[in-house]
């Protein structure tokens, strides 16, 4: 069965720092470029960052740049979203992503696997 879990969401005040986790099973990441998705109250999902397969290429969206970092341990079928220097315009659902195709992700155009969404809420 195949099943992709985040966790380490929570609520913390602007500054601060998350780091949000995603264990994949019943596929290896090996195989697959994987990514964060978030999506805040009211808006469209947007894309974060993405790493590729082999963690030797990444993308972060301008808005996240310099804060954030994307990692991948694929001997745990496991990514990361270290996230620091939090701001309220960070608060948003965010979803881990997986697919074969590093382009499909990066453009958001298909998605093989969602994660169940992490909520992040960044308040004073």
């Amino acid at each position: 069965q195949v099943q992709f879990v985040a966790s380490g969401g929570g609520s913390v005040q602007p500054g601060g720092s998350l780091r949000l986790s995603c264990a994949a099973s019943g596929f290896s990441l090996d195989d697959y470029a994987v990514g964060w998705f978030r999506q805040a109250p009211g808006k469209e999902r947007e894309g974060v960052s993405c790493i590729n397969h082999s963690a030797d290429s990444t993308y972060y969206d301008d808005s996240v740049k310099g804060r954030f970092t994307i990692s991948k341990d694929n001997a745990k079928d496991t990514v990361y979203l270290q996230m620091n220097t939090l701001k309220p315009e960070d608060t948003a659902v965010y979803y881990c992503a997986a697919d074969q195709n590093w382009f499909e992700l990066v453009n958001g155009s298909r998605v093989d696997y969602w994660g169940k969404g992490a909520l992040v809420t960044i308040s004073s």
